[in-house]
């Protein structure tokens, strides 16, 4: 750990190589105070990431996470990362990186202010109030400065987050994501019925699908997710990723921590056939101050063995007939995807932000997302004319 002398408002700036470098009481405290808390923000998701392999120097991703204090309280606080690549982070900036290439410049390293691999909507900037938001923002900006980084991006940020970013001028980005949202229908059925005839037909269709190959599903909470349970879901994610030409983003390690520190905020699928268990996904779970689940996110998946339309029972389906039976209010379905439409996650924006040292550079990004940004806008109204709704149901 790092200190760097107080700043005009008084704070005590500390880099952090690790994220146990931070304290995680003085971390989740901070986090629960924020206007879109998630459990990928906590320390024991960030610490199970750096501990297991999954996101280290090595990998690309060198923790610097910056802290400013008041004596012994932490006011402010975010996960900063330098990266060397542009892997694992769902808002795509290769175009840029290629420019500066083609120009005889370095992109990488770069900063990052994200949660490796996870592209989940929610605070980033986690503060005391918004002046210590706005300072935090200052920091981040000068500290890129200090170590000639190329450019310093924020991403998928809350909506305090992107009030701290526009006051401090850096550049906005907006992308889309696909979320269910429940109209409190009580059961599924109710929910097929509010949805227009080809949508419902088709989603009973590939539902009748997996049930004639004789696949089931069991779904395990928490702590009812044992070791092995652990072990037949990794072997499944880490299938699914080799077959696609990829070595998994995340170890076994890191699962292994999130079955002992973190049970509570997960939810798994296992589809059996002929007494043998084929697939699992994988769900993230937030959680309302009674206990009870609030949000559910579309994380993982994997499959051993092909079963035509089993991949859409298992992340979709399923979990949202959990979601239905169990009062949950949103699901999330994770980084891009139209086809989701079809399954009844509308298109929602998500917010980035960025800054560009090279003059000339920040000035032809900002051209793009002011056209790229247009075309978001275009794009949303395009997929609303396509909702999966019957019109007296939305």
């Amino acid at each position: 750990m790092s200190a760097v002398k107080k700043d005009p408002d008084d704070y005590v700036i500390r880099l952090c190589a690790a994220p146990a470098d931070v304290p995680a009481s003085d971390w989740n405290e901070l986090l629960s105070a924020q206007d879109q808390p998630t459990p990928f923000m906590r320390h024991e998701y960030l610490e199970a990431l750096h501990a297991s392999g999954s996101a280290t120097p090595r990998t690309g991703w060198t923790p610097r996470f910056l802290t400013l204090w008041r004596g012994a309280s932490l006011q402010a606080a975010c996960a900063l990362y330098a990266k060397d690549h542009s892997y694992g982070e769902y808002v795509f900036d290769w175009a840029w990186a290629s420019a500066y290439e083609q120009h005889g410049l370095a992109y990488y390293p770069k900063g990052l202010v994200a949660v490796p691999f996870t592209p989940v909507p929610g605070s980033r900037l986690l503060a005391r109030d918004d002046a210590a938001r706005r300072a935090l923002v200052r920091h981040l900006v000068g500290l890129s400065r200090q170590d000639e980084l190329s450019s310093l991006h924020l991403l998928f940020l809350s909506d305090a987050d992107v009030r701290a970013c526009e006051a401090a001028g850096l550049m906005a980005r907006h992308t889309v994501q696909f979320h269910w949202l429940s109209q409190g229908w009580p059961t599924f059925d109710a929910f097929l019925a509010s949805l227009s005839q080809d949508k419902r037909k088709k989603i009973r269709q590939e539902r009748r699908k997996v049930a004639d190959a004789g696949v089931t599903f069991r779904a395990l909470r928490g702590e009812a997710i044992g070791e092995a349970d652990w072990d037949f879901f990794y072997r499944c994610y880490e299938r699914t990723y080799r077959e696609h030409g990829n070595a998994p983003y995340l170890r076994r390690e890191f699962f292994r921590r999130m079955g002992s520190q973190l049970a509570s905020n997960w939810l798994l699928f296992i589809a059996e056939r002929g007494g043998r268990d084929i697939a699992s996904s994988l769900i993230g779970l937030s959680h309302a101050a009674d206990g009870s689940p609030e949000v559910a996110y579309g994380r993982y998946w994997g499959a051993l063995e092909r079963v035509d339309c089993l991949h859409f029972e298992a992340c979709y389906y399923q979990p949202l007939q959990w979601c239905i039976e169990h009062g949950v209010g949103r699901f999330e379905g994770g980084a891009q995807g139209e086809h989701k439409m079809a399954r009844a996650l509308m298109p929602v924006r998500t917010h980035s932000a960025h800054w560009l040292a090279h003059p000339a550079f920040a000035d032809a990004v900002e051209r793009f997302l002011e056209r790229e940004g247009q075309g978001i806008e275009h794009y949303m109204d395009h997929l609303q004319e396509r909702s999966p709704f019957r019109q007296s149901a939305t």
